[in-house]
Order: C-alpha cells, then structure tokens, then sequence
C-alpha cells in the first residue's frame, strides 16, 4: 500500500506561506497531477513528500508511516526531475543501477533489474551508450528507467517533459500513461501545463497561491469548475468571460443590449446582482445558428487561426474579445460580422466579488 497523507502542511521561507495549511489524500496507486501557474507551490509540495525541504507545520504520511524525521534516502521514494541528472561519464547501465550500487546489491540483481526496466521503456538496445548519445526523449526513458530499478512505493514527477519538444511531449505522454498502467505504482506528477494534467490524471490538484482550489477528475474540473480561476486555468484556449447583472430573474451582458430570463433556483442563495458570465471557446457557435441560442451578441472578426481540422476564431464584441472554436470555414475573414451565441446548458456563472460559482447545477461533486 502506498497511500499519500498531507494534513495542515505548511512550508514558510522567511516568513512568506508558500503552502498554507493544505490537506490531500492520494489513494494507492492512483495517478495525481498537481497543476497551477509558476510559483503555485506544487514542485514545493513535491520535494517536500521526498525529503528534500523540509515541513514548517504539519503531517506526511505514506502508507500509514509519518515522514517528518525519515532522511529522503530512507522514504522508498524515487523521483523523476525535470532535467534528467544523468550522469554523463556513466553509460545508461550505469546510470539505471546506481542506486542499487550504493545499496550494496549483488552484481545480478543489479543487471536483472536494469534489463528488466530498460524493456519496459524499449531502451535495452541503450544499455552502453552514454547520456551524450541520447536524445532528449532517450534521456528521459533513462531517468525513469533509474527510478524504476529502486522499485519504489511512490513515484514523484516534477515537470518531466519540460525539456522536450511538442512531438516529444505527446509521445512521453503516452509512455508515462502506459508506465503507470504497468507498473500498478502512486504516482505523483507536477505540471503547469493543464493540458498534460487532463490527459494522464486519475485526479487533479489545482493549486494557486499554495492553496488548494479544486481537487477532481479531469471532467469534474473541467466541466464543474468551482470557482472563476479553476475554469479560466483549465482548458486550451481558456473560458471567455463576461460581465453581467442579475435583476428579477433576468441576466444582463454589460458588453451588450443581450438578456434573457434565467430562474432563481439556478443559483446559489446568496447570489448578488453582479456576476460573471463564463462559456468555453467550443460551446460558442457563430452565424446563423448563433440565432437560436439562449444568448446572442454580434460582433466583429479579428482574426482567424486555422488548425486543420477546426480553427479558432477571435471576434471583437464591443468591448470584449470572445475566442470561438469551431469548424474550419475558409470564408470567413478578418473584418466580417457575424453572430456569436451559445445554449444555457453550456453557461457558467461566477461570483464578481469571490469568483466562485453560482450556479447550482454546475457544483462540484468532489
């Protein structure tokens, strides 16, 4: 069992929180990401599940076993960073089995489980080539691949693909998920890059300010954000969002002459007459079929970025720049006018003064 116990973890440095009071539990063998903007405090959070920072306030369990006074060296956890640390003097054998050298353990064992992680990783044909010799991708199968050998209760991932190019990222991705699945192991995996977090997590771990500001499946957080800063952080291109009033049942748009009629019981009950309007770049059609919709603006196109099978489109509404992401449409142009609308189902409503959601129906059940 390796189960994950963080209750009222602080760090401070010099007087600054930069993890305030958090709680999380991470069930064995699940596959948490922590996601946030630079300076969040997940990398901090992570090295101090390793050992290397240390606690200002607060408990680390893994799997029943307080980690406060147990060096890193003696925690069975292995790390993954986002440079590699490879050696570059040892061949890649070397590098995957040095841990197991300074254990002391039998020259077999040690060749053993270094075949047996290069196979999983398809880099047993590397075994005797030095780090210099490898691609950015090689080298991070490698440092994996070291992390593997230990045979840890956890494994850590601290922005793992950082280094690597687009295409790289994709594949590394996809071998990470398939490692996981294999290995049956928790793992821990800190990004700024939400999309890496939608696609490899079992759950997310939003983090601003070293808070905790949501903790769910990647749909939960994505379809019921609870608050403004989680459904503008999740999603590529981010949620537009819109200012409006709520009077006697009817939401306004400041940005237009738009209303509509929107009952009570939608919202939470202690709704103010000021609120934000929040809808994805996918849930806005354009043109005709922007007539029909539960709410409407028109607008102007600014520009259009085609991606191949779709594209996105970025239309000046008064005083509000709306990104839409649609089908490809090799009419549409720079400077032509269209109309913009989306269905009720696909709204979301933000409080103006604490940003969390209003909308009942849009809740998180987590």
């Amino acid at each position: 069992m390796a189960a994950i116990s963080l209750c009222g973890v602080s760090k401070h440095f010099k007087g600054a929180a930069i993890i305030d009071n958090l709680n999380l539990e991470i069930a064995d063998k699940e596959f948490m990401v922590l996601v946030g903007p630079s300076g969040c405090g997940k990398s901090t959070l992570l090295r101090m599940i390793a050992g290397l920072e240390d606690v200002t306030s607060g408990t680390i369990r893994l799997a029943g076993r307080a980690l406060e006074n147990v060096p890193a060296r003696e925690r069975n956890i292995a790390m993954v960073f986002q440079n590699y640390a490879l050696y570059p003097h040892m061949t890649v054998s070397e590098n995957m089995a040095l841990s197991l050298r300074l254990q002391k353990a039998p020259r077999a064992e040690r060749e053993k489980k270094v075949q047996h992680a290069a196979e999983i990783l398809g880099i047993s044909h590397l075994l005797a080539r030095k780090p210099k010799e490898l691609s950015g991708g090689q080298r991070q199968r490698v440092a994996m691949g070291r992390a593997i050998v230990r045979n840890p209760a956890l494994f850590l991932f601290d922005e793992p693909l950082s280094n690597l190019d687009a295409e790289l990222r994709l594949r590394m991705r996809t071998e990470i998920k398939r490692l996981h699945q294999q290995l049956q192991s928790t793992m821990i995996y800190v990004t700024h890059d939400q999309v890496e977090a939608m696609t490899l997590a079992h759950r997310i771990v939003v983090l601003r300010g070293g808070e905790i500001q949501q903790v769910g499946t990647p749909l939960e957080i994505y379809r019921r954000p609870v608050n403004k800063f989680v459904a503008g952080f999740m999603g590529s291109p981010a949620m537009n969002f819109l200012t409006a009033s709520f009077k006697e049942g009817r939401l306004f748009l400041t940005q237009s002459s738009a209303e509509c009629l929107y009952p009570d019981e939608e919202f939470m009950p202690t709704v103010e007459s000021n609120v934000v309007v929040g809808v994805r770049p996918e849930h806005i059609v354009l043109g005709k079929l922007a007539e029909n919709c539960f709410m409407q603006m028109e607008g102007n196109v600014l520009v259009v970025e085609p991606l191949g099978s779709e594209m996105l489109v970025y239309v000046d509404c008064s005083d509000t720049t709306l990104v839409v992401r649609t089908a490809i449409d090799e009419n549409l142009q720079s400077g032509h006018s269209v109309k913009v609308g989306w269905g009720r189902e696909e709204l979301h409503l933000f409080s103006e003064k604490t940003g969390l959601t209003l909308r009942k129906s849009q809740l998180s059940t987590v």
